[in-house]
């Protein structure tokens, strides 16, 4: 049994997990982890076994000096837990590492065990694929589940996707054959534009995931960075004729696509995000805070390999192509070389086609060359 002697009691905790690789398209979906365990200061409570879970050829640690010593970090998967602050406070447990080399059924199982000693009520997987999508546009975010009343209720789709999985559709997967309400959400990277960092990608799955859990994401400098990002990646789109025109059929394939869909619910929940930005008094304190869990000194359990703090004392307290598939060429695409993404409103206000709204043909797409670098083209 997993005993978490360090963590206080939750207060409608959700899980929000990204994981490195065949799911990540661009960094999209680890660096939006990264940024919530950054803003709200999370504090690391555990870490897998790396022993247990990755090959050491595929996924190498690395060696750096601390004051002139030798150490090593290990690849792993780590789950910290943050309160975010206000009127109605709210943990949220991140669990951010790489996609796992091996024994997938065993990952996930100890997951979901965290999961149910923490109390989670939901667990959101962030991915991002590749597609055909314009730089130019909003990226879309689909939100996917495999149970339809969850669909039903929170407006998603039920995923119908047949082919090669990441972690992320087992996990999901995992979660529903335990009970456990679980989405997740894909955001579209321009498959011609696959390296990271895609900040525009970033900003779109934060914007979702903050309407999905109705909390106010602080985004610090992302935005900026997306705007600045946007500036270098169109000035390299215009010195290349051949990029330009066939980023004007993407535009145009996704303008028609979703012109019926510009308007109605997408634009009102577009509009909803830009005036919950606007509210007095509605944001959290600067950054939130991390919940307590004892010092920075971390026990390990010898029996699991598991790492947690010790006892607190007294008192403490155009979408993309297919839902997730193996990678296909994508038609019409240009040279190698090609260009970038475009940032959305910096503050999260409208901007034309909402950030979030789900392409037509659904989620997931399957990875660009199948060696886990590129990120999928489909999603889950």
């Amino acid at each position: 049994m997993i005993e978490l002697e360090g963590v206080p009691e939750l207060i409608d905790p959700v899980m929000v997990a990204a994981f490195e690789g065949w799911n990540d398209a661009g960094d999209a979906a680890s660096t939006a982890v990264a940024h919530l365990d950054r803003e709200w200061k999370g504090e690391v409570f555990a870490a897998l076994d790396a022993e247990d879970y990755y090959d050491f050829q595929v996924n190498r640690p690395t060696v750096w000096l601390d004051n002139g010593v030798r150490k090593i970090t290990w690849p792993t998967t780590r789950l910290s837990v943050v309160r975010v602050g206000g009127d109605k406070p709210r943990d949220l447990v991140l669990v951010r590492g790489i996609e796992p080399s091996m024994r997938w059924r065993s990952f996930c199982n100890e997951l979901l065990g965290f999961a149910h000693e923490l109390g989670v009520e939901m667990v959101v997987v962030l991915g991002a694929l590749l597609g055909d999508t314009p730089h130019t546009r909003p990226v879309p975010v689909s939100g996917v589940t495999s149970d339809p009343d969850l669909a039903r209720t929170m407006d998603l789709e039920e995923t119908r996707y047949e082919g090669p999985t990441g972690i992320v559709g087992i996990l999901q997967e995992a979660c529903t054959h335990a009970g456990v309400p679980a989405v997740s959400l894909w955001a579209a990277v321009p498959h011609y534009v696959s390296q990271p960092p895609n900040p525009k990608a970033t900003l779109a799955l934060l914007n979702r995931l903050e309407d999905l859990i109705g909390l106010r994401i602080p985004l610090g400098e992302l935005p900026e960075d997306a705007r600045a990002w946007q500036v270098g990646v169109d000035q390299l789109a215009a010195e290349d004729s051949e990029v330009a025109e066939y980023v004007q059929t993407l535009e145009e394939a996704r303008d028609t696509a979703e012109l019926p869909e510009a308007s109605g619910e997408a634009i009102a929940r577009e509009f909803e995000r830009y005036l919950r930005r606007r509210e007095p008094g509605s944001a959290p304190p600067p950054g939130g805070h991390a919940t307590e869990s004892g010092d920075a000194t971390y026990l390990r359990d010898t029996s699991s390999g598991r790492t947690r703090p010790p006892k607190p004392g007294p008192g403490q307290p155009g979408g993309p192509a297919q839902p997730e598939g193996p990678g296909r060429p994508a038609t019409g695409r240009p040279p190698a070389g090609g260009t970038g993404d475009r940032a959305t409103d910096a503050d999260g206000g409208p901007a034309g086609a909402p950030d979030d709204e789900p392409d037509s043909d659904g989620p997931d797409s399957g990875p660009a060359d199948g060696d886990g670098t590129e990120g999928p083209h489909a999603q889950d």
